[in-house]
C-alpha cells in the first residue's frame, strides 16, 4: 500500500495531467446539455484512478482510501467532478467486505477494468429520507429469487451504472426487535432491469448531477445476488458510509482549494484605482480566512481516511470531515464570487459551475443537523433527540 506524501504528490500530478484534458470549455458544454461527461469518466477508468481501492487480486491498485482522497481533491481542484464516478469508489465496498467469494471473483474484476460501472447506491426513498430503518422498498423471497417492490429517489447515475447495490426490506419492520434489522442488500444488474421491472425518470436539478427516481414494479433478481445474510443489510450499508463521508470531504477540500486558487490569481492580476484589488485587506483578508479554514477542515478529512485505512473506528470523524469540508468550500466559494464580482457569475470563468457543485454537500451524503447529531450523541454522550 502508499501511503507517504511523496507517492501521494507523484498522485496527484498524473491525476492534474490527466485532467487538462477536460478544461472548464468541457464541462460547461456538459453542464448546459446536462449531460454525462463519459470522455472524463473512461479517461480516469483506462488510468485505473476509480479502482484504486480494488484489491490487486481483483485487478485493481490495492491502495488505500488516502490515496482515493489524493485522487478526488486533485480532480476538483483542477475544475473538473468527480460526482460523475467518485460511488465506483465506495459503492464496490460494500461488496468487497461482504459479498461471496464467487460474487467479488465474477464482478470486481469487470468493476476495475472498467467493463461494469458499479456507480449507483440505491438508499434514499421519498418517505424515509435519512431516517433509513424506514425504507419501504420490499424484496419478497419466491423459490431462488427476490421479487423487488418500492421506490427510491435521489440515485445518482443510475442511467450509466450497469449494477447498483439496494437496500430493501426483506422483514416488515413492525416484525422485526429493532428497527435496524430485517434489510437486505442486493445486486441488482441493471442492463437486466431497465424495462423488466424497473423504470428509471431523471430529475432536473440546479446542477449537472445525473440523478434519478427509481420505480421497481415487481423486479425480479436472482437469490444469488443477495449481498452477505439476509435481515442484515443495515449494518453493510453503514460500513460504506464512512468511506463515501470521507471521499466527498475530499472533494471538497479540491473545491475549495479551486476557489481559493482562482481568488487569489484574479485579486492579484485585477487592478481597480491604479493597483491590484488584492492589496486592500477587504479583498486579502477573506481570501487568507479561506485558506485557514480549509487548511484545518483538511486535516480532519486526513485524519479520518487514516484512521480508516488502519481499520480503526472513524464514524465521528468521517462526519466531522464532512462537515467541516463541506463548510470550508462553501464559505470559499462565497468568497470567490464575491472576489470576482460581477465575472464570478459568468459561465466562461467556471466559478458559477463549481459554485453549484459544492453547494450540495451542505445537504448530501448527510446534513449538518445529522452531523451535530451524532457527535453529540456519540462523542459527547448527550441524549437522543430522536
Amino acid at each position: 500500500m502508499l501511503d507517504d506524501e511523496t507517492d501521494f504528490a507523484e498522485i496527484r500530478e498524473a491525476v492534474a495531467r490527466l485532467c487538462t484534458d477536460f478544461p472548464g470549455s468541457y464541462w460547461q458544454e456538459k453542464d448546459r446539455a446536462r449531460a454525462y461527461p463519459t470522455e472524463f469518466v473512461d479517461a480516469l477508468t483506462r488510468a485505473g484512478w476509480l479502482s484504486v481501492l480494488v484489491p490487486e487480486q481483483y485487478g485493481g491498485s490495492g491502495l488505500g482510501l488516502g490515496a482515493a482522497t489524493a485522487i478526488l481533491e486533485e480532480i476538483h481542484r483542477s475544475g473538473c467532478n468527480g460526482g460523475a464516478c467518485h460511488a465506483q469508489m465506495y459503492v464496490m465496498g460494500t461488496l468487497l467486505k461482504h459479498g461471496s467469494e464467487d460474487q467479488k471473483a465474477r464482478y470486481l474484476p469487470a468493476v476495475a477494468s472498467g467493463a461494469l460501472r458499479l456507480q449507483a447506491f440505491g438508499v434514499t426513498e421519498p418517505t424515509s429520507g435519512t431516517d433509513t430503518t424506514r425504507v419501504r422498498t420490499f424484496a419478497r423471497r419466491d423459490g431462488d429469487s427476490y421479487v423487488v417492490s418500492g421506490q427510491k429517489i435521489w440515485i445518482s447515475r443510475a442511467e450509466h451504472s450497469d449494477l447498483l447495490v439496494l437496500l430493501v426490506r426483506t422483514t416488515p419492520r413492525e416484525d422485526c426487535a429493532k428497527p435496524s434489522e430485517g434489510m437486505s442488500v442486493l445486486l441488482v444488474d441493471m442492463r437486466d432491469a431497465v424495462g423488466n421491472g424497473l423504470t428509471i425518470r431523471p430529475i432536473r436539478t440546479m446542477l449537472n448531477h445525473a440523478t434519478t427516481e427509481l420505480f421497481f414494479d415487481d423486479l425480479v433478481v436472482p437469490a444469488e445476488n443477495l449481498i452477505g445474510e439476509e435481515g442484515k443489510g443495515f449494518r453493510y450499508i453503514l460500513d460504506g458510509m464512512n468511506a463515501e463521508r470521507i471521499l466527498i470531504a475530499s472533494e471538497c477540500i479540491g473545491d475549495g482549494r479551486f476557489f481559493i486558487d482562482r481568488a487569489s490569481a484574479y485579486a492579484r492580476d485585477r487592478s481597480v484605482f491604479g493597483r491590484p484589488i488584492g492589496a486592500n485587506q477587504g479583498v486579502q483578508f477573506p481570501i487568507a480566512r479561506a485558506h485557514v479554514q480549509l487548511t484545518a477542515a483538511a486535516g480532519m478529512v486526513d485524519k479520518a481516511a487514516r484512521l480508516f485505512d488502519r481499520g480503526q473506528a472513524c464514524g465521528t470523524e468521517a462526519n466531522m470531515a464532512k462537515m467541516l469540508a463541506s463548510e470550508a468550500s462553501w464559505q470559499a466559494a462565497d468568497m470567490c464570487v464575491q472576489t470576482h464580482g460581477g465575472f464570478g457569475f459568468a459561465e466562461e470563468y467556471d466559478i458559477e459551475r463549481k459554485f453549484r457543485e459544492t453547494r450540495l454537500y451542505q445537504v448530501a451524503p448527510i446534513s449538518t443537523n445529522l452531523i451535530l447529531s451524532h457527535v453529540a450523541t456519540h462523542a459527547l454522550g448527550l441524549p437522543k433527540s430522536f
